[in-house]
């Protein structure tokens, strides 16, 4: 399982013409879900997720996490994130889950957030074509892999 964490002072998705989801400061964060993910994944990322130290203290360090700036989150589905460019010029998207197992491990990941997160945990719509429109601050863009836990 890979995200793409955008520390964002603003984002939103907007979906056939009308905005779905709309946040302040916070992050947006991408979510791609691989044929060999289950729920262990899923935790892992969502506790790297909560915990992450990128907010900027009153420093000017990043040492806040997304609760101590009391931000949101949105949450959109990209199986784009586990495209394959190694042959040709026309990715392969092979390693992506079918949304017969990406849809519940989609909706278990945001479950889970909401649970374990005290802001409002927003989302896209899986498999919908969705405009996201944000400002990345900083910017702070981070990807993590469940896989590679280095």
């Amino acid at each position: 399982m890979r995200i793409v964490i955008q520390r964002v002072s603003s984002a939103s998705v907007t979906i056939k013409e009308a905005i779905k989801s709309e946040i302040g400061l916070g992050f947006l964060v991408l979510l791609g879900v691989e044929t060999e993910d289950n729920q262990e994944d899923a935790d892992y990322l969502i506790q790297k997720l909560i915990q992450l130290r990128v907010f900027s203290d009153t420093d000017g360090k990043m040492n806040l996490s997304i609760s101590d700036v009391k931000g949101d989150i949105i949450i959109v589905s990209q199986f784009t994130l586990h495209a394959s460019t190694k042959k040709g010029n026309r990715p392969s998207y092979i390693r992506a889950a079918r949304p017969e197992q990406a849809i519940p491990l989609y909706e278990y990941f945001i479950q889970q957030t909401q649970s374990q997160f005290e802001g409002k945990v927003l989302t896209g719509e899986f498999g919908a074509d969705m405009k996201v429109n944000l400002v990345n601050d900083g910017p702070v863009t981070i990807l993590m892999d469940s896989k590679q836990k280095d």
